[in-house]
């Protein structure tokens, strides 16, 4: 199952195991229970600590295997074979059940120990998905640090009668007790914050009680990072205020473009990120949403959703943006049930089916080619009366057998009762109404700034983006701004960050001026 090189590494890897770990393993006939029939042996040849017993049948999915340690049967369960982007949920739930620590910080492992009640997690995955691992790796994390957390992966490619029957159209997907829990990328943090709502308060007051920072940047993507970098090098008090850390990065697939960085994917750059701002003496806390700005004479007050408040002689917006909305009946309603913005997370859930992508720039074409390769048929839709992707993607799009493009077509909606069924269009040229039956919808239109919670406080534009000046700064004194969620053009990483570090460089002028 596993190359020579694979195998090397894998053995290298449990050599950090210090107990001995059991494998057990429920196995049928198919062909996908021989595959992790090979699989377990490679594994257990890596390490003398791993043992593997194989069981035909029983009250588990087959194929499927748990990591126990020895006399236990409560740990992580893996249903399908856990290779691709999940090799590493696997590599790092042996050595975890191996007694080999995680690298985690000790008040949240204390708050999952401390967890009361039983949780059985199910997470529904696809092994091209980018932001699966991160879900598994947590939840199985958990299942190992308290015995009455449950953690099963299941790899929906291989259970597709459970993925039809839960109605699953993206991935990850959360079950928590038989009842949906989540969907999308969710940290550890963001997990236990949401089972542990006396910790989110416990945490509110904790913030609250901090002394004002010299700087506060609200927003941890690219921009917020290389801003908390800078100002930490001033020698100055430094703070971070992030919903998530790393922002939409984390949701990116393949990074090329960052110089000096010849290829990354999206949650490893956001790692480095983090690992670079936490190098210096900066504060950070993550899994706080800002709610209002109020500025005030010599203190601006930043005010959190979770009812913290934090104060700062200077302010750095870099609140970034997300995925736009098309607006339309039906898209809201069947989110994630046939509505989908992540190609490379959800395409292979649509395999042999018909779906639609939104949007004719480059992202979109993008994703029609990436699609194409997976479903039966992709019809691209474009306002425009023109594709506005680049010269060569066009091309690639259009040497495709398996894909139509629609342009001077207006969505207006997403048809389904429970699940995607279709779509409907007017021909901005004739003003005709028209339908596509499909299975699935992929919008790619384009980023909104997350700047809804600044109207009235600091000047945006029509677009909702902050309007800042050369040095970063905003029309509110002593506020900064910068990234995604401002008026500066080309929303790309390396832009982010360049303009993070220049607002950082202009609130300390301002410091030291004012």
């Amino acid at each position: 199952m596993l190359d020579a090189n694979l195998k090397a590494q894998l053995a290298a890897y449990l050599e950090r195991m210090t107990q001995p770990v059991e494998i057990v393993a429920s196995l049928d006939d198919t062909e996908a229970s021989r595959d992790m029939q090979a699989l377990l042996k490679d594994v257990a040849e890596a390490s003398p600590r791993v043992t593997v017993t194989e069981t035909r049948g029983g009250p588990h999915r087959t194929p499927s295997f748990q990591i126990n340690k020895p006399g236990h049967n409560d740990g992580p369960r893996f249903a399908g074979l856990p290779m691709g982007h999940e090799f590493t949920s696997l590599v790092l739930a042996l050595l975890q059940v191996g007694g080999y620590p995680p690298k985690v910080e000790q008040a949240l492992l204390e708050q999952i120990r401390a967890l009361a009640g039983d949780f059985d997690f199910e997470v529904y995955v696809s092994l091209t998905c980018h932001n699966c691992p991160d879900v598994v790796q947590a939840l199985n994390l958990m299942a190992v640090q308290n015995p009455r957390i449950k953690a099963t992966m299941i790899e929906g490619g291989l259970f597709q009668d459970e993925v039809a029957e839960r109605q699953i159209m993206g991935v990850p997907t959360i079950f928590l007790n038989g009842t949906l829990f989540g969907s999308g990328r969710m940290t550890l943090d963001e997990i236990v914050s949401k089972i542990d709502t006396a910790g989110v308060e416990r945490e509110a007051k904790k913030i609250s009680a901090k002394d004002p920072f010299d700087v506060l940047i609200v927003g941890g993507g690219p921009a917020g990072a290389a801003a908390a970098v800078y100002a930490a090098r001033k020698g100055i008090r430094t703070g971070v205020a992030s919903e998530r850390f790393g922002g939409q990065v984390l949701d990116t697939l393949g990074i090329e473009n960052f110089v000096s960085v010849k290829e990354t994917e999206g949650p490893k750059f956001a790692l480095a990120l983090e690992e670079h701002v936490r190098h210096y003496d900066v504060d950070i806390m993550n899994l706080q949403r800002a709610k209002a700005l109020k500025p005030g004479a010599g203190l601006v007050e930043v005010e959190l959703e979770s009812g913290a408040s934090l104060k700062a002689k200077t302010v750095i917006l870099t609140t970034g943006a997300r995925w736009r909305n098309i607006n339309v009946p039906g898209e809201k309603e069947l989110k994630n049930k046939g509505v989908a913005y992540c190609p490379h997370c959800d395409g292979p859930l649509y395999k042999g089916k018909r779906v639609a992508v939104i949007g004719g720039g480059n992202s979109g074409v993008e994703a029609a080619i990436d699609l194409a390769g997976i479903v039966a048929h992709v019809t691209l839709v474009e306002f425009d009366t023109k594709l506005r992707a680049d010269a060569v993607l066009q091309k690639k799009l259009h040497s495709l057998a398996n894909v139509a493009v629609i342009v001077n077509a207006q969505t207006t909606a997403i048809t389904g009762t429970d699940k995607v069924d279709g779509l409907t269009y007017k021909d901005r040229a004739t003003g005709e109404e028209k339908r596509v039956d499909l299975e699935g919808v992929f919008v790619q239109i384009g980023l909104v700034p997350n700047t809804e919670w600044l109207k009235g406080t600091v000047e945006l534009s029509k677009h909702g983006e902050i309007v800042v000046g050369p040095r970063g700064e905003t029309s509110v004194p002593g506020v900064f701004a910068a990234g995604d969620c401002t008026t500066v053009p080309f929303k790309q990483i390396i832009i982010a960050a360049g303009d993070g570090a220049k607002a950082a460089l202009g609130a300390f002028d301002y410091l030291i001026r004012s």
